[in-house]
């Protein structure tokens, strides 16, 4: 295993920085193995290992949804899930760490 000594700085907005690392303390993965995943994924892809573009359609605000609109939503979702275009959580976590050695 290499020795992990070389250091990064870089600056973030705050509100970035905290909802990512909330997120990520829920995976149970530290931010600088996170980063390093990235680092990895760049090397690997030999770019940024995803799609850098504008969205041709926004982001849904669930809070911003009718009631409708939410159950329509959810009804989606269990489309997915009965379709088996989804991953359990234990599927994914074990994915992560074959992929990564965590």
């Amino acid at each position: 295993m290499a020795n992990k000594s070389a250091n990064l700085y870089a600056r973030i907005e705050p509100e970035v920085k905290e909802q990512a690392e909330s997120i990520l303390s829920a995976l149970g993965i530290p931010a600088s193995n996170a980063i390093n995943m990235f680092y990895k994924q760049i090397i690997l892809q030999r770019g940024l290992p995803f799609d850098v573009k504008i969205p041709s359609t926004k982001p849904i605000v669930m809070t911003n949804l009718s009631e409708d609109q939410l159950n329509l939503e959810l009804e989606k979702g269990y489309g997915d899930m009965k379709a088996g275009r989804t991953k359990s959580a234990s599927k994914v976590f074990s994915d992560i760490h074959k992929d990564y050695n965590v």
